[in-house]
């Protein structure tokens, strides 16, 4: 496929350098959006807790975590109806079954990809969209963890009782169902944190087999694909334009962070209506390793001349054959794919006092 590198597209987004901090791999880190636009709001207080578990998530402590969350609720007054999940998909399965109250929470114990399943579960079963979600991290990347600042199972429980909250925005994603090779139709999830197709998403394929190394696989990983230096095809659309040429990959974010806590996306807010992407254009091994260095220093890749970060409401990939798509942390899907985002959609707990 030829380069289409003169072709119309939309004007990247300009980042501003803190000048206040210091220089590294040549650049200033950029200035990073506010996590949230709008101040929280303080809700009703918390009196029916819907407990959804992943007993696998991190370090199979999911179980563990969910009953001293269970204990540390009951101890304040609070019902909670509790549920674990035994396999992938599980949870939207459990999720849409459950008949709520509106003023009930809907509370997830485990990483990223658990509280995707949830929320999808949820927002497939009930035409009420402003529903209230609270997250106990039990995962190994918690990224939505990282920009909620939630840290232990203790906090998590104080921020549903406290039921301050915030909108979060989600994303509608359709895609084929199951990685290229195994895919069976279509399916619909709605993503919360992030979507990611090429270098990544091979990079975390193979981090998948090394689950035992802890968070440092996801390093690992991204230098195996790295290596590997694939030729990846796309067309890409954004709000309507069209983008087709040789990628390395695509991060589309709704949050800061992403795998090891990586700042992927410094300009995104998760209430703003609108998601990122960044746009790794074709890159030489060398400039490959260079814009990930550039990422793990706070963010900097976005100054890679490799790179372009754009806004958007609607966006879809197309490939000539079938490619991975890792949603919310899961490789779940393929191309081709499409996007739009679901402004200001749920509600989630969060810190915060009067």
């Amino acid at each position: 496929m030829p380069s289409d590198e003169n072709a119309e597209r939309p004007t990247p987004l300009d980042f501003q350098p803190d000048q206040s901090s210091k220089m590294k791999k040549g650049v200033h880190k950029p200035h990073y959006a506010p996590v949230f636009t709008q101040k929280s709001k303080k809700g009703k207080a918390t009196k029916r807790v819907h407990m959804l578990v992943n007993p696998y998530s991190g370090k199979k402590k999911g179980r563990q975590t969910a009953e001293l969350a269970k204990s540390l609720l009951e101890a304040q007054g609070v019902e909670v109806n509790i549920h674990f999940s035994t396999y992938s998909g599980h949870l939207i399965e459990i999720a849409s079954e459950i008949k709520a109250k509106a003023s009930d929470v809907f509370a997830v114990v485990g990483g990223d990809g658990s509280l995707s399943e949830v929320i999808t579960g949820r927002m497939q079963a009930t035409s009420e969209k402003d529903e209230l979600f609270g997250l106990i991290p039990a995962g190994t990347g918690n990224s939505m963890a990282a920009d909620l600042a939630i840290g232990t199972t203790e906090e998590a429980v104080t921020h549903i009782l406290q039921g301050r909250h915030q909108a979060l925005d989600l994303a509608k994603v359709e895609m084929g169902n199951g990685l290229p090779g195994a895919v069976e139709g279509t399916t619909t999830r709605y993503s919360h944190n992030l979507v990611t197709w090429g270098l990544g998403v091979d990079s975390t394929l193979k981090a998948e087999k090394m689950r035992w190394m802890g968070p440092i696989r996801y390093d690992v990983g991204i230098v195996m694909a790295i290596m590997a230096n694939n030729r990846r095809q796309a067309t890409l659309c954004v709000d309507g334009v069209e983008m087709k040429d040789d990628y390395t990959l695509f991060l589309i974010q709704n949050s800061q962070t992403g795998g090891s806590l990586l700042p992927l996306a410094p300009g995104a807010s998760l209430d703003d209506g609108i998601m990122d992407i960044g746009i790794l254009k074709k890159m030489t091994r060398r400039d490959v390793f260079k814009a990930f260095g550039m990422l793990k220093a706070e963010g900097r890749h976005v100054f890679h001349p490799r790179v372009d970060y754009h806004r958007f409401t609607t966006l879809s990939i197309e490939t000539p054959e079938p490619s991975a798509i890792n949603v919310d942390g899961e490789n779940i899907g393929s191309t081709p794919l499409s996007m739009k985002v679901l402004p200001r959609a749920v509600r989630v707990c969060v810190p915060g006092s009067e």
